[in-house]
């Protein structure tokens, strides 16, 4: 194991790397409750989408220890997962069967631009303003969601949208978790996010709103999701966009993640490069499929990662002990069950609040670059859809730098993207 991971060169040890796995598992276990109810509104079967999401998240974060030796977790993406399940199954009426078929092709696409170190230029081309946005956008979708979830957003025909019954019981007791996951928070408490839906489900036993069905259970079954992708399905012309979507966001999900936590692990190189980027990709792009293929939304490296790392998480055995702990968690299907809707949705409005701050760092002094990124801000919850947010915001930066004279500064990347974004309008 020393030999392996390179513990002594890292300054870290067994025990040390698995206290940290710990913490970055109980920071991002709330996946296991949240995404098998998207999962289930897409009309899959939730207790087969709870063990996938199970198996992709210790599938990924298996991959990223073993290939990467990085301290570095993976599971179902929050955000892009709301997109598979609202924007593609839901608005757009596509089967899941298929949706799963387009992440599939997805993470084959991202494998192969990996390797041919494609990836490294698109990134390299896309501004940072334009980052940001999607970082953020994303995060006001979730938003929408989670508060439409809560009962504290509906709609209406006059206003489009308007605020529910604030006194109902479900209402209270969801505004009561997202305080309480706040304050956790707030105050350091790993596993924030976990205790308030846990606490906020529980509180809703005295009234009949939520119904206990155990702790311990054998795992449910996994074929209704498994290999049920459509891959015929989603090769054809009309899914080009929504494959490029879950590319693109599985891309700079990714890209991210990595160059946050490898900087503040102090993996990365001075130059500020980052080691084993390749290896990295291969995981990342690797978990994708085999989510896919399982029956779950885009696998993405998880920024609750740096939880670990702040607890002395250095080598690939902190991933490799959240692998560990989500095989464990197979067994609590019963207390993923138990959670109502209610109950998951401070989560989404919690994490939707922690994904608008990307927004500080936006260059505000420059209207080329910060009106582009609002607009994908502002049209992925209210054309309820991120891919238009995604391309609204790719024709509008080019079309605004244009005009401004600035077209110069438009990377070849964005030019090619923005004439992929104009002909999935113009067929749509």
């Amino acid at each position: 194991m020393e030999r392996f991971f390179a513990l002594a060169e890292h300054g870290t040890t067994v025990r040390r790397e698995m206290a940290a796995g710990a913490a970055t598992f109980l920071t991002m276990a709330y996946i296991l409750i949240v995404n098998p109810q998207i999962l289930a509104a897409a009309g899959m079967d939730p207790g087969a989408a709870f063990v996938a999401t199970c198996l992709a998240a210790a599938l990924g974060s298996a991959l990223m220890g073993l290939l990467a030796n990085y301290p570095i977790a993976l599971a179902p993406g929050m955000g892009i997962n709301a997109y598979f399940a609202f924007g593609v199954v839901g608005a757009m009426g596509v089967p899941w069967q298929v949706a799963l078929g387009a992440v599939f092709i997805s993470g084959v696409f991202f494998l192969v631009l990996s390797l041919l170190h494609v990836r490294e230029w698109l990134i390299g081309g896309i501004p940072v303003s334009l980052k940001l946005g999607i970082a953020a956008g994303i995060g006001m979708f979730l938003g929408l969601i989670g508060l439409k979830n809560l009962g504290l957003v509906v709609g209406d025909p006059q206003t489009l949208v308007a605020m529910g019954h604030l006194g109902s019981t479900p209402v209270l007791l969801g505004c009561g978790g997202l305080l309480l996951i706040a304050a956790l928070a707030a105050r350091g408490v790993q596993g924030s996010v976990v205790i308030g839906i846990l606490a906020t489900a529980a509180a809703g036993i005295p009234f009949g709103l939520t119904t206990f069905h155990g702790i311990v259970a054998a795992p449910p079954s996994l074929a209704p999701s498994f290999l049920q992708m459509d891959l015929a399905g989603a090769l054809s012309l009309g899914l080009v966009s929504i494959v490029f979507v879950f590319f693109l966001v599985d891309l700079l999900d990714n890209t991210g993640t990595l160059i946050a936590t490898t900087q503040r692990a102090g993996l990365m190189r001075p130059d500020g490069s980052v080691p084993k980027l390749g290896r990295a990709l291969l995981a990342d792009s690797g978990a994708v499929m085999g989510g896919a293929a399982l029956g779950t939304s885009p696998t993405v490296s998880y920024i609750e990662s740096a939880a670990g790392i702040q607890q002395g998480g250095r080598t690939g055995l902190t991933a490799l002990t959240v692998a560990a702990l989500f095989l464990l968690a197979l067994f609590l299907a019963p207390v993923a069950a138990s959670v109502p809707a209610f109950a998951t949705a401070p989560a989404l409005i919690f994490v939707a609040c922690l994904m608008a701050q990307a927004l500080k760092s936006m260059d505000w002094g420059d209207e080329t670059e910060y009106l582009p990124a609002m607009l994908t801000v502002l049209a992925m919850p209210f054309t309820f859809s991120i891919a238009t947010g995604i391309g609204l915001g790719f024709l509008a930066y080019v079309g605004i730098k244009t005009l401004a004279g600035r077209a110069a500064e438009v990377h070849g990347a964005v030019w090619v993207l923005s004439a992929l974004c104009a002909v999935k309008f113009a067929v749509s």
